[in-house]
């Protein structure tokens, strides 16, 4: 799935230069992939170092200020539009967390509730601006469409990690290694059975929260929950640490190109 490829359909010709998200390459799954995990991480660290109800509290704020932060951009701005996604990850895992934890859902419950809200999201998306490419957001209600969209997989994403995890006893290595193979399917659905570029984005887009989530989860966790106990701060802060570097990395990419 290359940039060019998700250009299908004729309303981002000539407009991808004032496209506010990033070209589609291997980087972009990488960083993706890594906010998803620490997303996971850093919200059930949160969760244990302070009250929960502050933790989502001071996490929606944080969510809130990267939006508008992003919103503000005139174009797309590598630290500005990762800080927001990995917001979104933290949130969003909180969000879908606070289903579960707070009121008692079921994740099988929460899955089919996120999955409903996301095909509202596209369906209402499709309708109004006639495109679901992510390089056609140049407009602030394409964007207001792309971030209800990207908030709403995050959360699909984490219900669905929990429930292969915990509900159906998968463990999170035994999800881990499931997604992995999962996210292999879109792209192998365009190449042999005409999935359009579009469809298959954001397939692979949705796998890769619970993926990232699962293996970062088996990392953090102690042995009782079938993880290696490293620690959801450590590896939250080793997550960090390698998204700063790549994201230094596509800005520092990105320079010669601006005057």
């Amino acid at each position: 799935m290359t940039s060019a490829e998700l250009r299908e359909g004729g309303p981002v010709a000539g407009r991808v230069a004032a496209s506010k998200v990033p070209e589609v390459t291997a980087l972009f799954w990488i960083v993706k992939v890594l906010t998803t995990g620490m997303g996971e991480t850093t919200s059930d660290f949160l969760a244990h170092l302070m009250d929960p109800v502050i933790a989502v509290a001071l996490g929606g704020l944080a969510f809130a200020a990267a939006l508008v932060a992003q919103f503000r951009a005139r174009t797309y701005v590598p630290w500005v539009y990762w800080t927001a996604v990995v917001m979104v990850s933290v949130f969003g895992t909180m969000a879908a967390d606070f289903l579960h934890v707070g009121l008692g859902v079921p994740y099988a419950v929460s899955t089919v509730f996120f999955a409903v809200v996301l095909a509202v999201v596209f369906v209402l998306w499709q309708r109004i601006e006639k495109t679901l490419s992510i390089h056609s957001i140049t407009t602030p209600r394409r964007e207001l469409f792309y971030w209800l969209t990207v908030v709403t997989t995050f959360a699909l994403g984490t219900a669905v990690g929990d429930l292969t995890a915990t509900t159906l006893r998968l463990g999170y290595l035994g999800s881990g290694l499931m997604f992995a193979v999962a996210i292999a399917i879109p792209p192998l659905a365009r190449r042999f059975a005409g999935l359009g570029a579009i469809a298959t984005f954001w397939a692979a887009y949705v796998l890769t929260r619970p993926l990232g989530a699962s293996f970062a989860d088996w990392f953090g966790v102690p042995p009782v929950r079938g993880g290696l106990d490293l620690g959801t701060g450590l590896v939250s802060l080793v997550l960090l640490l390698v998204i700063a570097a790549l994201v230094g990395y596509l800005t520092a990419a990105r320079r010669p190109a601006f005057r």
